[in-house]
């Protein structure tokens, strides 16, 4: 599946699945290096999704203050 496609809850898991393995350190290196980089592109996911629900709350929060005045 496509990391764009994941909802923010499955692509956090997935980031914690990342870690789990990593830490445990049983994996070879290129598998390492692997998992580095999918759980960067998964961080950077979670984080562009993270950004859109600020400037969504922030937009509405601003169109609540222009109804109240």
């Amino acid at each position: 599946m496509e990391i764009e496609n994941l909802s923010y809850e499955e692509a956090y898991n997935k980031m914690e699945e990342i870690l789990k393995k990593l830490e445990d350190g049983n994996i070879k290196l290129d598998e390492s290096l692997s998992l580095y980089e999918e759980g960067i592109h998964l961080y950077k996911h979670c984080t562009k999704m993270l950004n859109q629900a600020e400037l969504k709350i922030s937009k509405f929060n601003e169109m609540q203050e222009e109804v109240e005045v």
